[in-house]
């Protein structure tokens, strides 16, 4: 007799399984063995997608737009697209936890009877497929949060940042898979099992919006939704070579996201785009949700609206290459000289930026995930006796032995708010205006393997805005070879730098993250455009 959490679990397969459309998938004979590791590439062979299919796909949510507003291709042309692409690339990575496939083509149908009768598009995403994690509330969608304690639990409407981009004419075709207790920089859970990286399926997607990064790495969708408490949205974006954006908490709505801890306040979760192609996409996402004002009906957002930021050179950018705890491996420190000497060529002024206390700031971080303890994250998965997965487990450990005190708790965010303002008078007394950094320790870490968190959770502490961009490079055994002169600092350190070779991590690509001042996500976006577009022309020449 089946336990309890595999029964709930059998429901959420067969939740995914039956939303398949199953004229779009290819023949198991006919898909990439195990051994070829690197599928991006895949759906040009596939026999699924035809030529102007594969073009499509490979456009801008911005373009994409474009071409809908001048009549040269449709909104149900540019759904049908993605969905065949996103049933492909679940067969070869399980990046999915729903499709709605009806839906989308049914509300792209009534896009383009919109456009026929009045010329015009319904608004900045008109027409433009979305694929969305799945703890993110879809009104009469089960909402798992990755616990089989959920899975029969039902949104009762969207989300309203759902509702927002709706409005603006979006189209949400696929929900995406996440890892048990959202708290990995993996991804992997007990209801639809593990997700793959679409370059090196050895390696992980990244976590906790994992499925988003393995739907921008295979291009499944131009744009995406998830959301970050410690880099679960950069992470993915750098791992699966895509763009991400963590904005400044309290300016993107949260409310119909599902979470153990509800009121938690301490350290936020902020939900965020990441896009496939491009940073001007994340600048289409975000002025089309705050121009909407949100914050008129979630009141906690701050009444901002979103600004134009124009990209210009003059402009300080600090390089942290190192964090003062963990070295970076060797292909990040590649990509950093790399972006360094692209920034000097352009006229833009570079400096080095010396970490302040980030050992500091994780001591703070990680004391807050859990003030309970993770008692109510045990409790839920207690419920049905699903396994607790090692870096479930791993995450859990950061936490105080036991619930932390009214007045533990305060202590710790008035060491936070003190830490925050230390940090932003040492940015202005330096005269730095962006720190370009690493998003992670490495690459794409092989799955299971990703622990070290604090190239992203140190900028939550600090509630940075942070943009993830791909360098334009990937892992080269013969550029990156491992450092043996090297002596570990700690053991964590250690522990880390022992995990890198070269070849464990072949045809990874390699991210970057640029990171702004409190609340200047504008400017943060428009200065990440220029260098991501600085190192895309780089690329361009070799």
């Amino acid at each position: 007799m089946a336990s309890a959490w595999e029964t709930h679990a059998r429901k959420a397969r067969d939740i995914l399984q039956q939303s398949i459309p199953k004229q779009w998938m290819v023949p198991a004979n006919q898909l990439p063995p195990a051994t070829q590791l690197n599928v991006v590439d895949f759906p040009r062979t596939s026999g699924i997608l035809t030529d102007k299919e594969l073009a499509i796909t490979e456009m801008s949510a911005t373009t994409l737009v474009e071409r809908m507003g001048e009549g040269q291709i449709s909104a149900e042309e540019v759904v049908v697209a993605f969905l065949k692409r996103s049933v492909v690339g679940h067969q070869l990575l399980n990046f999915a936890t729903e499709f709605m496939a009806e839906k989308a083509i049914s509300r792209a149908k009534v896009l383009d009877r919109y456009y026929k009768e009045t010329g015009k598009l319904v608004g900045p995403l008109h027409g433009v497929p979305v694929s969305v994690k799945e703890h993110i509330g879809i009104k009469d969608l089960t909402l798992n949060g990755g616990y089989a304690a959920w899975v029969d639990d039902i949104a009762m409407e969207d989300a309203l940042l759902l509702q927002c981009l709706e409005k603006a004419g979006a189209v949400f075709h696929v929900r995406t898979n996440q890892p048990q207790s959202l708290m990995h920089l993996c991804c992997s859970n007990n209801l639809t099992g593990t997700t793959l990286n679409p370059y090196n399926r050895l390696l992980t997607p990244g976590g906790s919006s994992g499925g988003e990064g393995a739907s921008m790495g295979f291009r499944c969708a131009p744009l995406g939704i998830g959301t970050d408490i410690g880099g679960s949205i950069r992470c993915p974006a750098a791992f699966c070579n895509g763009y991400g954006f963590r904005p400044t908490a309290r300016r993107n709505p949260t409310s119909g996201l599902k979470s153990p801890e509800p009121g938690q306040e301490s350290i936020l979760g902020v939900v965020g785009p990441l896009s496939s192609q491009s940073i001007e996409d994340l600048n289409l996402f975000q002025r089309a949700v705050l121009n909407q004002e949100p914050w008129d009906i979630e009141t906690s957002l701050v009444p901002v609206p979103w600004k134009d930021a124009r990209p210009t050179k003059n402009m300080t950018v600090a390089i942290m290459w190192d964090d003062g705890c963990i070295r970076p491996h060797p292909p990040v420190l590649r990509a950093l000289k790399h972006a360094q000497k692209k920034l000097q060529g352009i006229g833009i002024k570079v400096v080095d930026w010396e970490p302040y206390k980030h050992g500091h700031g994780w001591d703070i971080i990680s004391s807050l995930y859990f003030p309970d303890a993770a008692a109510s994250q045990r409790a839920l998965i207690a419920q049905t006796g699903e396994p607790i997965l090692p870096l479930t487990e791993w995450a859990f450990q950061y936490s105080r032995p036991a619930p932390l005190a009214v007045g533990e708790g305060w202590e710790l965010n008035h060491q936070r708010d003190i830490y925050r303002d230390e940090y932003h008078a040492l940015m202005k007394s330096r005269g730095v205006d962006f720190i370009l950094c690493p998003a992670y320790v490495g690459v794409a870490p092989v799955l299971g393997e990703s622990h070290y968190w604090n190239y992203t959770a140190i900028w939550n502490i600090l509630d940075q805005p942070a943009v993830v961009f791909p360098s334009g490079l990937n892992v080269d055994p013969q550029l990156d070879a491992v450092d043996k002169s090297y002596q570990p600092r700690t053991v964590v350190d250690e522990r880390e730098w022992k995990k890198y070779a070269p070849e464990r991590y072949t045809g990874a690509p390699i991210g970057l993250q640029l990171v702004g001042r409190h609340f200047k996500d504008e400017d943060t976006l428009a200065a990440a455009s220029l260098i991501s577009t600085a190192l895309e022309e780089q690329m361009a020449k070799l």
